[in-house]
């Protein structure tokens, strides 16, 4: 039953030559990859209205140079990763450039911070698009966490079903979503131009305002910032374009880039001419769409595309997720499960621990986006810092021709990138606080876990100084609850491998028990050994495990191996298991950590 289900959810089973067709070309990859990017302009021009509004109305016009800085920074962002694609084609992004450029750890710094920043990524992006739901609807606002709980479910099963299946439904509502604000961006500076709207609803450029300050307006710039959130992930999932894949990522970012820009700064001028204040239930796009439209289909479709773009700009944490968890292991910093592709090729095991995830957070901070945001930001900021000062080191150390224009953009982006994080940390302190705790501690078991796998090696390898291990001998112990067939089958096993002894051993409750059991074994099987336990308190385990280590000591000494051969019977259906106490998976459980035990067992499979 659990099969057929994950057929229809997931489909069919994908064979590893068909790896090639689930690359995707530059038109699908700008949909899932880009739409992180593109989809925050529907809260990042909002981000920047919030820290002014604490002036005043009169403050708003600093949205139009704030946002000509935030525009700046994008370039520059936009540039570097552009370099980077072609100095690393193969894809890790900010980890890999930090790792390789500046050391193990600010690598490590960039791979934990991008991982918990695609992990909010969805988080954040689908709360944001249940936000955006709700504001059309607002009787729906009471079930903001539990519509968002359903939108990740969808798209983590929509993604594993592969890369270019999710590419190709999550494009069009990608597309709409570009329709949708192009049509009003272009009717809304329309409705400017021609005297559509009224004056006196924005204050002039220029305007002195009172209590304005240069750390509001950087913090303004640093919630701004918000918005370029989502422009590394094209660099990290290099492996799913087609080829030439540099050539096509670089293509697809520049188109993000441009995308991007004209959206923000068109949706900043609206807000800015319209007047248009933050309000808690009513996103700012809603009230421009509104404004400009009044409640007729376009401010439905505008809503609808936004709140889809939205919600399926997760996507773009479930394409580099990951991609970025590959590179990690590669490198053992995280568990070997995160290499394996499931049946639809895509990295399953990162899909579904993405998804879990993400659940979690939202949960957490109740689907509330504002709470959300600053430390989704601060998280991609982080990696934006450490890879911009990584090519800045490239392009010192190598020197290629015409690395001065590369170093001044990776420098430009760097100290931008800096001030930005270090914006988030003064003024949200109490918001992104915990980022300095889970950091260290995300770093701590990447060491743990790469120490492990390391120690591992060290014992696998057969060039090791490790002796290998002289068997002289082998003694068999049987545990033995009965004279049944399954006994009788493993004691059959048991000795087809001729092994110097063989030891049945019985563990009683009672004494009479154990007599009896005795003479009934003397008269079945009199060639092999019977041991009788006697449990005073009703326990198995304790008297089988202390037997096991006495014989073990003694045949340790001749060099004698001791092996548990388990009798096991396999019930017909799988739901019988709930009747029977599965005491041989216990013992089995407890003897596999002792050093000098083999533990086997014989399954006995019942017809009925």
């Amino acid at each position: 039953m659990f099969s057929s289900i994950k057929r229809v959810l997931i489909g069919r089973p994908l064979k590893s030559h068909e790896l090639g067709e689930q690359k995707i070309n530059k038109t699908k990859a700008l949909a899932i990859l880009s739409s992180d990017a593109l989809s925050s302009v529907a809260y990042g021009p909002e981000q920047i209205l919030i820290v002014l509004a604490t002036i005043g109305a009169a403050a708003y016009w600093y949205s139009i140079p704030i946002a000509v800085g935030v525009l700046i920074l994008l370039t520059a962002l936009i540039l570097s990763y552009r370099q980077i694609i072609f100095a690393y084609p193969h894809g890790g992004g900010a980890y890999v450039v930090s790792k390789n450029n500046l050391g193990v750890n600010p690598g490590l710094i960039a791979g934990g911070s991008l991982l918990v920043d695609y992990i909010l990524t969805v988080a954040v992006s689908v709360s944001a698009g249940t936000d955006a739901l709700t504001s059309a609807f607002p009787t729906l606002h009471n079930y903001n966490v539990e519509i968002a709980i359903v939108f990740v479910i969808f798209i983590t099963l929509l993604n594993l079903r592969g890369v270019t299946e999710s590419a190709s439904i999550l494009a069009y509502p990608v597309y709409l979503f570009v329709l949708a604000l192009f049509i009003l961006i272009g009717v809304g500076i329309y409705n400017i131009l021609t005297g559509g709207v009224a004056p006196e609803l924005h204050t002039p450029l220029g305007t002195p305002v009172a209590g304005i300050s240069l750390f509001i307006l950087l913090r303004a710039f640093a919630s701004g910032s918000s918005a370029l959130t989502g422009v590394e992930a094209i660099s990290n999932a290099i492996p799913n374009f087609k080829d030439p894949a540099p050539n096509n990522a670089a293509k697809t970012l520049i188109m993000m880039g441009i995308l991007l820009a004209i959206l923000f700064s068109g949706i900043i001028t609206l807000a800015y001419y319209y007047g248009t204040a933050p309000r808690a239930e009513v996103t700012v796009v809603s009230q421009i769409a509104e404004d400009v439209f009044g409640r007729n289909f376009m401010y439905f479709f505008i809503q609808g595309t936004t709140a889809l773009i939205l919600i399926l700009a997760a996507n773009t944490g479930y394409s580099a997720f990951p991609l970025l968890a590959v590179n990690l292991a590669k490198d053992k910093f995280i568990p070997r499960m995160f290499l394996m592709r499931g049946d639809r090729l895509g990295y399953s095991n990162g899909i579904i621990i993405l998804g879990i995830a993400s659940i979690i957070l939202i949960l957490a901070f109740q689907a509330e986006t504002e709470h959300l945001i600053p430390l989704y930001a601060v998280g991609v900021f982080v990696p934006f810092t450490l890879s911009q000062t990584g090519m800045m080191v490239k392009w010192i150390r190598e020197k290629p021709q015409g690395w001065v224009p590369k170093f001044i953009i990776n420098t430009t982006g760097a100290l931008i990138s800096f001030i930005v994080t270090l914006m988030f940390f003064l003024t949200k302190f109490n918001q992104v606080w915990s980022i300095l705790v889970f950091l260290p501690i995300i770093i701590f078991i990447f060491h743990r876990i790469k120490k492990h796998y390391d120690a591992v090696g060290d014992q696998l390898r057969i060039t090791t100084c490790e002796p290998a291990l002289q068997i002289e001998g082998n003694v068999i112990i049987v545990p033995v609850a009965g004279i049944t067939h399954v006994v009788e089958n493993s004691i059959n096993y048991a000795k087809s491998l001729k092994p110097d002894q063989i030891i049945a051993v019985y563990v009683a409750f009672e004494r009479d028990d154990e007599h009896k059991f005795e003479e009934k074994w003397k008269k079945w099987q009199p060639e092999v050994r019977l041991v009788t336990l006697h449990s005073h308190y009703r326990s198995i385990i304790t008297p089988l495990t202390k037997f096991v280590d006495t014989v073990e000591h003694k045949a340790s000494e001749s060099n004698y191996q001791v092996t548990v051969v388990i009798p096991q019977f396999i019930t017909k259906k799988g739901w019988h298991n709930i009747l029977h106490n599965q005491s041989s998976l216990l013992i089995k459980s407890f003897l596999l950590y002792r050093r000098n035990v083999i533990v086997t067992t014989v399954p006995f499979r019942l017809k009925k």
